[in-house]
Parts: structure tokens; C-alpha cells; sequence
């Protein structure tokens, strides 16, 4: 990691990049590309890039019916036991985000109200290139159940085998998805985004991924077709003061390193011996880390800052607006409530960000790159549209009308006005 100690005010703008900007321009041109190709040419399209980038095209884009057969019996009961366990922590926390239909009369005989519609076409992307994200499916499924979405789409990279993880249809079932196809990548949002011969369109697309992945949903957002954030590359923010286990925080930071060699860690303690011990325990645990070249390429890109309190310490924290954010600080609770701009916080010695990446209930696709500044994580209320409603009597039209006839008029608006007018002037009512 790149240590930094008590930094400049002029140094602060460098230390908050994120890794994917410096190829920002040239990605979003070749991400166009791709998508151009997926709309004109569709299925052509997405397994030419298949080929290209995965190093094989499969014949069928569509999860075939042995092989959702066959997905059960290949998990451990233990794995699966653990699916349904995450699936019910999940579903109970995003079922109590369910709202009733709100109804206020504004004046006498002026109701108004407004009601949830599920979002019925929803495409769900699950990342798989380097490791195959069964959690996500529970992640972004049980809210799409929950609020009742019509069709949900699942696209997912495939194995080096050509077929999708067993776990992640195990988790597709539980949530009801029945339409999943082995596409990942771009391709894979095009595909949900214009529609293909074999991938129907859908109205919102929903999912973490790269930097590449975020690219394609954000471009397709300018098109018509409805993003949920952007998600990706992942990054973690831990605070750390005197108090903090060094082999926690290490273990926090590599949690998120090593999901890809272009993720951000970034250590804020207030003390430099913080630092000091974090980074040998760092050194400790990458040596038998599976996935250590990941993690030291994603360190690369990745900061520790001395700062000289928590208060400079959230200030930083809040300018860089975190994915997730952890406080391993002697009070957590009381330096939660400074907490601005974060996707999502965790809270205490015992409290790892894996918590909320399986299984405590919380969602894990959550803004990245500074998006914590107006983004919050997904939710019930990300699967649909809030729809309002009114409905008003003649004597609350004869008491609101002259209100509207005024403000109509003075915008130039006439027909606006007239359309009330003619109503008052009714001689039926």
C-alpha cells in the first residue's frame, strides 16, 4: 500500500482516484462499440464477444433444463444450507422495507396518494469472471421477488466449462428466476438492454461488476433503459484508531483486494503505528491467500493515511464516499453518526464487511467511485416505481381551482388555466 502521513489539502485530490479512472475515455469508446454490435447484431454479436474475451462461444445461451437439474445434487447440503440461511436474512430485512400506500388529503376534497408497482422486466447481472457471485443473485432476487417483478432476467459469465455455476442457479431458484443465461460482460448488458433472439429486453438493469460492466450499464442508461447504480470496481474505507486488532482491519482490507486486481482498500487510522502494524499483518496474510496476486495488484492501487484525529479521519472518509466503510474504533456508534456519504457502514470489532457481502441481511450492491455521494445501496424500492394518484371532488376543485388558474396564467400556460375553468363553469356539477 502507499503511505501517506498527514496529508496536504492539495494532496487530497489525488489520494481520493479511484484506480479505473486514468482509461475511463478510452474504455467507454470500445464499451460503445460492443453495445452498437449487440443492438444491430445481436446473438451474433454476444458470442462473438464470448469468444474474444472468454476464449469459447456456447451453441446455447439459455441454462438448459438438465443443467438446472443437475445444480442441486453438485452442492454440498452444507453450502446449500447456508444459501437458504443468507436467503432468510435477506428476504426478512428487505421485506420490512415494504411500504403501504400513502394517502393525504391536501384540502378538503383534494385527495392524493401514491402507490408501489413492481418493475415488471428486470435483468439482473451476476459477476463470475474470476469468481462465480452466488450471493448476488440472493442479493438483487429476493427484493425482485419480494416486490413482485413480473419476469427477472439472469445473465452470468460462464465457467471455463461453458456452463453457470451450480450455486448460482441453486440461488436463482430460491428467488424464482427462471431465465438464466450464460453471458457475461458487456455483451451480457447489451443483451438485456435491446434484447436479443434469445435474451428478452428488459426496463432496468441491476448488478455490481467492472469497471467495464459499470461502463456498458451507464452508457445504456443514457438510451432509455433504467440503471440501478453504478456498481464497480469494489472498495472498502476502514477507520482504524490505537484500539483497532491490526489482524481484523488486514483481513478487512484484503476481503476487498482480492476481488480484483483493480479494487481500492484505503486504511485511515490516527496513528502511524496503526499503519505500521496493519501493513505486517498484511504481509502475514497474503502469504497463504489464495488469491494473493489479486489482492497485491488491487494493493498497488490502494492508500494508508495518518491523519491526527477521527474527525479529520470521517471528514476524509465522507470526501471519498466509500462502497463500504468500516470503524474499528473504540466508540463505532458515536462516529457513525458523522457519516455522510458511504454505501454501506460497519459498525465494531466483530462486524467484517464479508457480514453484509453473504449473509446478514443488508444488500451488497452498493455505489462505488464516489457514487455514495448521492447513491444509496439497492433496495425493495429499487424494484419499483412509485406512482401517484389523485383524485378530486367538484367543491375541491372550486376550492383549488382558483390557485391553479393563477400560477397557469402567470407561467403563460393558458390551456392549463382553461382546463380548470371549464370545470368550475360546468353547469352539471
Amino acid at each position: 500500500m502507499n503511505i501517506l502521513k498527514y496529508p496536504a489539502p492539495d494532496e487530497i485530490a489525488a489520494l481520493l482516484l479511484r484506480p479505473a479512472d486514468a482509461q475511463a475515455g478510452a474504455r467507454r469508446e470500445k464499451v460503445a462499440a460492443m453495445l452498437d454490435a449487440v443492438r444491430t447484431e445481436g446473438d451474433a454479436a454476444v458470442r462473438r464477444f464470448a469468444l474474444e474475451f472468454d476464449g469459447f462461444a456456447p451453441r446455447q445461451l439459455a441454462v438448459g433444463e438438465a443443467e438446472w437439474r443437475n445444480a442441486d445434487a453438485a452442492l454440498t447440503p452444507a453450502l446449500k444450507t447456508a444459501i437458504r440461511q443468507a436467503y432468510d436474512n435477506i428476504r426478512l430485512f428487505h421485506d420490512a422495507q415494504a411500504g403501504e400506500s400513502q394517502s393525504v388529503e391536501t384540502m378538503p376534497g383534494v385527495l392524493c396518494r401514491r402507490k408501489s408497482v413492481p418493475i415488471e422486466k428486470v435483468g439482473l447481472y451476476i459477476p463470475g469472471g474470476t469468481a462465480p457471485l452466488f450471493s448476488t443473485v440472493l442479493m438483487l432476487g429476493v427484493p425482485a421477488q419480494i416486490a413482485g417483478c413480473r419476469e427477472a432476467v439472469l445473465c452470468t459469465p460462464p465457467q471455463s466449462d461453458g456452463a453457470v455455476h451450480p450455486a448460482v442457479l441453486f440461488a436463482a431458484g430460491l428467488c424464482g428466476i427462471k431465465r438464466v443465461f450464460a453471458i457475461g460482460g458487456v455483451q451480457a448488458i447489451g443483451a438485456m438492454a435491446y434484447g436479443t433472439a434469445s435474451v428478452p429486453r428488459v426496463w432496468k438493469i441491476f448488478g455490481p461488476g467492472n469497471a467495464w460492466v459499470t461502463a456498458a450499464k451507464q452508457l445504456v442508461g443514457l438510451e432509455g433503459v433504467a440503471i440501478d447504480l453504478p456498481a464497480g470496481p469494489s472498495e472498502v474505507c476502514v477507520i482504524a484508531d490505537a484500539g483497532a486488532d491490526p489482524s481484523f482491519v488486514a483481513a478487512d482490507l484484503l476481503s476487498q483486494a482480492e476481488h480484483g486486481p483493480d479494487s481500492q482498500v484505503l486504511l485511515i487510522a490516527d496513528a502511524e503505528s496503526v499503519v505500521e502494524n496493519v501493513v505486517r499483518a498484511l504481509e502475514r496474510q497474503l502469504r497463504d491467500l489464495p488469491r494473493r496476486e489479486v489482492a497485491e495488484a488491487a494493493l498497488r492501487n490502494s492508500n494508508a493515511v495518518v491523519v491526527r484525529d477521527l474527525h479529520e479521519a470521517m471528514a476524509l472518509s465522507n470526501q471519498y464516499a466509500p462502497e463500504h466503510l468500516i470503524l474499528q474504533v473504540e466508540d463505532p456508534e458515536a462516529l457513525s453518526e458523522r457519516v455522510v456519504n458511504a454505501g454501506s457502514v460497519f459498525t465494531g470489532r466483530f462486524t467484517p464487511e464479508s457480514a453484509g457481502d453473504y449473509a446478514s441481511g443488508t444488500n451488497h450492491t452498493l455505489p462505488t467511485s464516489g457514487y455514495a455521494r448521492a447513491y444509496g445501496g439497492v433496495s425493495l424500492d429499487s424494484f419499483v416505481k412509485k406512482i401517484t394518484f389523485q383524485h378530486i371532488t367538484a367543491a375541491g376543485l372550486g376550492s383549488l381551482g382558483p390557485t391553479i388558474v393563477e400560477m397557469a396564467r402567470a407561467e403563460g400556460l393558458e390551456a392549463h388555466a382553461r382546463a380548470v375553468e371549464v370545470r368550475l363553469t360546468d353547469t352539471s356539477i
